[in-house]
């Protein structure tokens, strides 16, 4: 169950937000974020390209689902990340997050809604299965899943 105190902004996330939220998940992603990415980079593109969907409690950012949009195409999106606080797995804050996500592609007009997920991630691959995401190919152990809206 969501905690009473989550507030739900969408793109209210700076990067600072982004780039704290994601340094205390970052061992939650396997293999971890950092490991694959530049954190403080990776969070001030989010914070200036991407649509974002966060929870806060306290004012901190405690769960974020980031999504690209391709306005040029009308036809994909990319959801580029996806994660909670250890505390919070399992109260279905992440769900939320993500039915506003896809709600907000399906909004405008998106067809096909993507993202790569590590196939070492059991744990997400099963929560976007059950979105209705299906495998479309692997390379280099990352499965690149696709949901058709």
């Amino acid at each position: 169950m969501i905690p009473g105190e989550v507030e739900i902004v969408i793109n209210r996330a700076t990067a600072a937000d982004i780039e704290s939220h994601l340094l205390n998940c970052d061992t939650r992603f396997n293999p971890p974020l950092s490991s694959r990415v530049n954190i403080n980079d990776y969070a001030v593109k989010l914070a200036e390209k991407a649509v974002t969907f966060g929870a806060y409690i306290g004012g901190d950012l405690v769960a974020l689902v980031a999504v690209y949009i391709n306005k040029e195409s009308g036809v994909k999106a990319f959801i580029s990340n996806v994660s909670v606080l250890d505390e919070l797995e399992g109260t279905g804050v992440a769900s939320l997050l993500m039915d506003l996500c896809i709600d907000h592609v399906r909004d405008h007009k998106i067809k096909v809604l993507a993202l790569e997920v590590s196939s070492l991630n059991k744990r997400a691959i099963s929560f976007y299965t059950r979105y209705g995401f299906n495998i479309e190919a692997d390379k280099n152990g990352f499965l690149q899943m696709k949901l058709d809206l």
